[in-house]
């Protein structure tokens, strides 16, 4: 059989080069033993949680631990746990699927992904081999559930600015530990904590693995939330809480090391995450509008409720192709790095690093799609989703902590620029190069050249001239700006929202591509519909955020040379958006649920 070699990518890589559909992974190649992993999380959702979320956010004593526990038993703790150490050894994919299903499990699914993410995962990539053994088969299995202490009052986004000391014994044998931690998740249950603490005066974190049975731990009461109300939320209290110094993790001073690549692997979970809330929030929002009657028909019968249900449906669909594409080139990293005889560990934690960008574009884009979803999703059942008897109150309030949650977007969209120009500096990404061929272009005569009338070469020709904005102005405001362009947080988060829209619209572009090779063009209408939906919606975004961004920093000819080129790039033919939505909706509606 012919086997296609696929051509690797960096991380960040996309916005100055092309990607073939044969290199990315889509969802709808999972194989079949991935399926029943996440068929075993949906099952679990319908027969522990749903029934249960009134309970769940009184937080009736003990029903989260035992929920855990029976998630242990049927392996959703251990699914991406090597083998040694009692898990399934899956790849990095599978435990986005994982995140992905379980997402729809409200305060269980924050529970759940703290211990298995931040709680665990620091002690499996960053511990030694004697920790791994005493701790993570606990984990894996349930016995033990994990938390993560990182915030303080006066340290939320600056975490490197934390006051919690660790300062070591006379005896030489135990750090004690004295600080204050805030928004602690799973607090009030947590057998092991992983702690993040300065060493006497040193100018960077270090971070230990914290056993509540230490002693020397208190707690405020739980916090009352806007949300995520089922999910353990505690202020936790070292008071010279004894550590054996072997519970050091990593070495001294890594800590904000720890914290920030654990946090990568957080946001693109996130993101994953919110993939299967917002289909489970849409699944709702169509079957209401498929009962509810209004002057003699279903609501779903009316172009402004088709337009919704379209618009979610797209979104969902943009954000899943962007994650599971991204998903694959973490494990393709690590594959490689593995290959070329890098630890397991280390190689796990470089893969995942070298696709942070990705990472926090997914958690900005799958968070506010969230948002919209249940906004939306709340809007189609009118006064009845304001009411707590119906099921969009609920996920409306359970959503706003996600653009919160894994730093906020405001940081996330910042990091996105910032870790690529670190990159370009270090010589890792030649961004210079294609910025000053688009500066050049900008002085040259259009390109009249007949289309390609080839299926996808429009859309492609769109993301190439969207490229190209991207590197414009981001190159312009890197020469114009210069030192301080790391100031102008307002100019940044323009640049990165003009990023995010080039890979998720080229994410959605080549996952459709992708599919209609596989099945044809005639089973792929409603995905060919949303795809190009998007991709013009993105083109507008991008077209404001550029020009938003021009008139902050450009001026003169300049000004007029770069509107002139961010015109041209954002140069599309008419669209009819209105019947591409009316197609998707009625697929969905005839479905009566997200049938992509």
């Amino acid at each position: 059989m012919e086997t296609t070699e696929k051509t690797t990518i960096k991380g960040g890589e996309f916005i100055i080069r092309e990607t073939e559909a044969g290199d990315i992974f889509i969802p709808e190649e999972f194989d079949e033993e991935s399926q029943m992993i996440k068929k075993t999380c949906e099952d679990f959702l319908a027969t522990e949680v749903l029934p249960n979320l009134e309970r769940i956010d009184a937080q009736e004593e003990g029903l989260m631990p035992t929920l855990m526990d029976k998630a242990g038993e049927l392996g959703l703790l251990s699914v991406s746990i090597p083998e040694e150490y009692g898990g399934f050894g899956k790849n990095f994919n599978t435990s986005m699927l994982v995140a992905d299903a379980i997402g729809a499990g409200y305060s269980f699914a924050v529970a759940l992904s703290a211990h298995t993410g931040i709680g665990t995962l620091p002690i499996l990539y960053y511990g030694n081999e004697e920790q791994k053994a005493k701790y993570i088969p606990k984990l894996a299995s349930g016995e033990w559930k994990a938390a993560y202490c990182l915030t303080e009052p006066n340290s939320g986004s600056d975490a490197n600015s934390g006051r919690t000391k660790a300062k070591l014994n006379a005896e030489g044998t135990h750090y004690l530990i004295t600080g204050q931690k805030m928004w602690i998740t799973n607090g009030g249950f947590a057998d092991v904590f992983v702690v993040f603490a300065k060493i006497d005066d040193d100018a960077n974190l270090s971070a230990f693995i914290v056993e509540k049975a230490f002693g020397g731990i208190s707690m405020n009461p739980e916090e009352h939330k806007l949300g995520i109300k089922g999910s353990s939320t505690r202020q936790v209290f070292f008071n010279d809480c004894p550590v054996p110094v072997e519970n050091l993790l990593s070495e001294r001073q890594n800590g904000f090391k720890i914290a920030v690549n654990i946090l990568n692997i957080g946001r693109i979970k996130l993101g994953a995450a919110a993939i299967g809330s917002s289909r489970m929030a849409l699944n709702y929002a169509v079957k209401y509008s498929n009962e509810r009657v209004q002057f003699k028909l279903p609501i779903s019968k009316f172009g402004a409720i088709r337009y919704k249900i379209a618009e979610m449906a797209t979104r969902i669909y943009a954000v899943e192709s962007a994650a599971y594409r991204a998903g694959q080139n973490i494990d393709d990293a690590y594959e490689a790095l593995h290959a070329s005889g890098m630890d397991l560990a280390k190689a796990k934690l470089k893969s995942t690093e070298q696709f942070a960008v990705e990472c926090a574009i997914l958690k900005v884009w799958g968070s506010e799609m969230l948002d919209y979803v249940v906004d939306e999703g709340l809007q189609v059942y009118g006064g009845m989703g304001y009411s707590a008897e119906a099921p969009m109150e609920r996920a409306y309030r359970d959503s706003r902590i996600n653009r919160i949650f894994e730093g906020t977007n405001e940081i996330n969209r910042m990091l996105i620029v910032d870790m690529l120009l670190k990159r370009a500096l270090k010589g890792e990404l030649d961004l210079m190069t294609p910025a000053q061929a688009v500066a050049g272009e900008l002085m040259a005569i259009p390109d009249f050249a007949a289309e390609d009338d080839a299926t996808f070469a429009y859309e492609k020709k769109i993301l190439k001239n969207l490229k190209k904005t991207g590197l414009m102005i981001a190159g312009s405001a890197v020469q114009k700006l210069m030192a301080t362009l790391g100031k102008e947080q307002e100019i940044l988060m323009n640049i990165a929202d003009i990023i995010g829209y080039v890979y998720v619209a080229e994410s959605t572009i080549l996952r459709t591509e992708k599919l209609v090779k596989l099945r044809g063009e005639d089973a792929c209408k409603g995905q060919l519909d949303m795809m190009r939906i998007y991709l013009h919606e993105a083109v507008d975004h991008v077209y404001i955020a550029g020009k938003e961004a021009l008139n902050s920093f450009a001026d003169g000819d300049e000004y007029t040379a770069m509107m002139m080129g961010l015109r041209r790039f954002t140069k599309t033919t008419p669209f009819n958006i209105k019947d591409a939505r009316q197609r998707v909706a009625k697929q969905i509606i005839e479905a009566n649920k997200y049938c992509y």
